[in-house]
């Protein structure tokens, strides 16, 4: 490999970083803006600059719906005056937050957001890493995740802390079991015969050209869907954090950018959430009714993937927006009962299920 094509990588994973961060980033603004309606309020619609407030009609419009809120938000986490205790263990709490952000973007670079005709007309994924076990890799570098929360409140010497960084350990680990399970039915109905690896998550989404997986999987899409809500620590789910009983959880003791990398990584694990969930069980860039030659023409066919594919991840990110303003917060013991004693059994028993039918379809 030459140095022009480690330069073309390089752009590439930076372009992926980039577009990740500013979906994760404005996320937030949608979460403001969606719980301000909810409410019946506006949310964000002060924040602006001269020379966008100049422009005529479109400075006014852009001003309400708050696009100017997270630059402004971002300057004042960075230029904000960053204290350390004292009694912290500063490699670890320097460490955390940059690992709780590293881990979902280094997760989305085995993502394909759609697919485009190679040289020899064969498609190809638009992913920025393909291989064969895609999806080993994305539920191996996810399942890290729980190592920041750890780290954090180890890290911070606290109380508060790691209480909330030991109930984030517990959650994590009792809804990754249920996440795994839910998806290795997907794995099974991809792996019919021609189908060379069954655990690529390109393969996985072309199997649903004709009907999605949430159709015909409907306790496996439920399963996973409430699987990845505990997983991101989004409420009802938000154990770790949970400010009426841990001050902050796990970021008790943060603050400033640091603080702000905590709070984008969260949004992050929401956005690689919702790709997943569009991949294994929404059809990723595929729709029922749309004839799979309009995908597969060229470059327009890529965009109108792409552009499906993002719709869908839009459309979560909302879900999980208005279900943090819908339903209130559970309990420990709520979360772990629901975990060990209805979601896992539950999971296994669909498990089995589907792989009778295979076993007896074959």
């Amino acid at each position: 490999m030459n140095v022009w094509e480690i330069a073309i990588l390089a752009a590439k994973a930076l372009g992926v970083v980039i577009a990740v961060l500013a979906v994760a980033g404005y996320s937030v603004l949608v979460e403001r803006k969606v719980a301000g309606w909810m409410q019946g309020r506006l949310g964000p619609n002060r924040t602006t600059v001269p020379a966008l407030a100049a422009i005529p009609f479109l400075g006014r419009f852009l001003q309400r719906l708050g696009v100017v809120q997270l630059p402004a938000d971002g300057l004042k986490f960075l230029f904000k005056e960053d204290p350390v205790p004292g009694h912290v263990q500063k490699f670890w709490y320097f460490f955390a937050p940059c690992l709780v952000l590293a881990l979902p973007v280094t997760a989305l670079v085995m993502l394909p957001f759609g697919q485009f005709p190679g040289a020899d007309g064969v498609l190809m994924p638009l992913a920025l890493c393909n291989v064969d076990v895609g999806f080993l890799f994305v539920f191996a570098t996810a399942s890290l995740g729980v190592h920041g929360i750890l780290l954090a409140g180890w890290g911070s010497n606290s109380k508060y802390s790691f209480l909330g960084a030991v109930r984030g350990v517990a959650q994590v680990l009792s809804y990754e079991l249920t996440l795994v399970l839910a998806v290795i039915p997907v794995v099974l109905a991809t792996a019919a015969p021609g189908v060379e690896s069954p655990l690529s998550l390109f393969n996985i989404v072309r199997e649903q050209g004709g009907l999605w997986n949430v159709f015909t999987q409907p306790v496996g899409a439920l399963l996973f869907l409430v699987a990845i809500f505990a997983e991101s620590n989004r409420q009802p789910f938000d154990m770790p954090e949970s400010e009426t009983d841990l001050v902050g959880g796990f970021h008790t003791e943060y603050g400033s950018f640091k603080f702000g990398l905590f709070f984008v990584g969260e949004y992050a694990h929401m956005v690689v959430g919702s790709s997943l969930f569009v991949l294994f069980f929404l059809g990723g860039w595929n729709l029922p009714l749309l004839p799979q030659s309009l995908l597969e023409c060229g470059w327009w066919g890529t965009a109108l993937g792409f552009a499906l594919f993002c719709a869908k991840v839009f459309f979560l990110i909302f879900f999980f927006v208005w279900m943090r303003w819908t339903l209130p917060r559970f309990r420990y013991d709520q979360v772990m009962r629901l975990g060990w004693s209805r979601l896992l059994p539950l999971a296994m028993a669909n498990l089995l299920f589907y792989f009778l039918i295979h076993t007896f379809w074959a």
